[in-house]
C-alpha cells in the first residue's frame, strides 16, 4: 500500500506514525511539510478527504495561532488555510493519505484506520 505522510521528524507522534507505516510495510512518501508545504488547494483537499475542517487541522497550541487570533472565535476556513500556508508550523501533524482516505493521526494509532 502506498502512503504519503506530512511529517515533522521533530514530533514524537509523527515519528511513531511513521514507525507504524513502516511496520505495516507501506510504501511511504515523506513530505517535509515545514520546508515543502502543500498548496492551499492541496491542504483543503486533504482536510475534505479527512472529513475535518481547517480549524480542526490547526495546530492550536502553537503560540503563533494565538498571536494571529486563529483560536477561540469565528475565523473563516479561508483565513486559517492562508495562515497555514504562510506559516506551515500551524499545520497539525502528522497527516497521512492512502487510497483508503486521509487521517490526522493524533494519536498515531488512527493511521491504522486507513491501512
Amino acid at each position: 500500500m502506498k502512503a504519503t505522510i506530512y511529517h515533522n521528524p521533530s514530533c514524537g507522534t509523527s515519528r511513531k506514525t511513521m514507525e507504524i507505516l513502516q511496520q505495516e510495510g507501506a510504501d511511504v512518501t515523506v513530505v517535509d511539510y515545514l520546508n515543502n508545504p502543500p498548496s492551499k488547494d492541496e491542504l483543503k483537499r486533504l482536510y475534505d478527504r479527512a472529513g475535518i475542517s481547517p480549524q480542526e487541522g490547526l495546530r492550536a497550541k502553537e503560540q503563533l495561532a494565538k498571536d494571529l487570533d486563529l483560536v477561540g472565535g469565528h475565523v473563516s476556513d479561508n483565513a486559517i488555510l492562508d495562515a497555514m500556508i504562510e506559516n506551515p508550523i500551524l499545520i497539525n501533524r502528522p497527516l497521512v493519505e492512502t487510497e483508503k482516505g486521509v487521517r490526522l493521526c493524533r494519536p498515531q494509532e488512527i493511521v491504522r484506520e486507513i491501512l
